[in-house]
């Protein structure tokens, strides 16, 4: 099989707006607006981020809005929230959940280069940063537009050996299509250890950074449940993709995910995963 040609860090941004304004609808109902899995950490960021009442906050790369709703009743009617994602389908959703918050607004940009007339007291970022390909820059830009002594709050998945759920699948899927994950498509496991993550924040600039583990946990059902759900949820160009392959490619491939699976296969059949979550918080000094 031939690779595609590596993409540079415009066209992957690119792809990425596509493929989240594709699959904001799914993400939201599946995960975002539910406390389940990973997304239980969402009230530990809000609460390690020390948000108070009458602070303004920017949540970026905010998705659907469902920590910005949360982010929105800390800080209350004296404060203001500014939620920023590059997905106008994940804006228009964030838009419709919060439509009642008079302290919230929601702003369509990129990361890298978001420029503000204000400074914040703090900026959260959950389950982002490993998209962007210039971490480091848009990690600077967070700084230019903190208050001094002001707050940064991060959540990032532990890397892929600790959470099994994107693993089973992808540890053999990037076996049978070698393109899977393109080319010039950022390293999104580089910031899953408490030493990789924090050495990319100091050299940033921030000071006082402490890293907390969480393990939760996260019940896909049976294999059948857990394979359905994530070809259902999966996006169009991936899709297509799989559909390349024969029909003894693909009964293979799914035998070796579900025998990745077994570990945390409990007897009735149902799988339970462990999914590993940083969460960061650092001053700017």
């Amino acid at each position: 099989m031939v690779r595609s040609k590596k993409l540079t860090h415009s066209e992957y941004k690119k792809r990425l707006i596509k493929t989240w304004d594709e699959i904001a609808p799914r993400y939201h109902r599946r995960w975002a607006k539910n406390n389940i899995g990973p997304f239980r950490s969402s009230s530990e960021l809000v609460k390690l981020a020390d948000i108070q009442a009458g602070y303004v906050v920017l949540d970026l790369a905010c998705g659907t809005g469902a920590i910005t709703k949360r982010i929105a009743t800390k800080v209350g009617s004296s404060g203001k929230v500014v939620g920023v994602d590059s997905s106008i389908s994940a804006i228009k959703i964030a838009k419709k959940e919060n439509n009642n918050k008079t302290n919230l607004d929601f702003v369509l940009s990129d990361a890298e280069f978001i420029k503000f007339n204000k400074k914040f007291d703090v900026v959260t970022c959950q389950y982002a940063l490993f998209f962007f390909p210039n971490a480091n820059k848009v990690l600077r830009n967070i700084k230019q537009y903190l208050k001094k002594n002001g707050t940064l709050a991060l959540t990032l998945h532990g890397n892929k050996d600790t959470v099994p759920y994107f693993s089973s699948i992808l540890d053999v899927m990037t076996k049978f299509v070698p393109d899977y994950i393109p080319q010039g498509t950022p390293n999104l496991d580089r910031f899953g250890t408490r030493s990789q993550l924090k050495k990319t924040v100091s050299a940033s600039g921030f000071t006082n950074i402490r890293i907390r583990e969480y393990v939760f946990t996260y019940r896909p059902g049976m294999f059948s449940d857990y394979w359905q759900n994530y070809l259902k949820y999966l996006a169009k160009p991936l899709k297509e993709k799989i559909k390349t392959l024969s029909a003894l490619q693909k009964k293979k491939m799914k035998n070796q995910i579900k025998q990745n699976t077994l570990p945390y296969t409990k007897k009735s059949g149902q799988i339970v995963f462990p999914w590993k979550i940083l969460i960061l918080t650092a001053k700017k000094p």
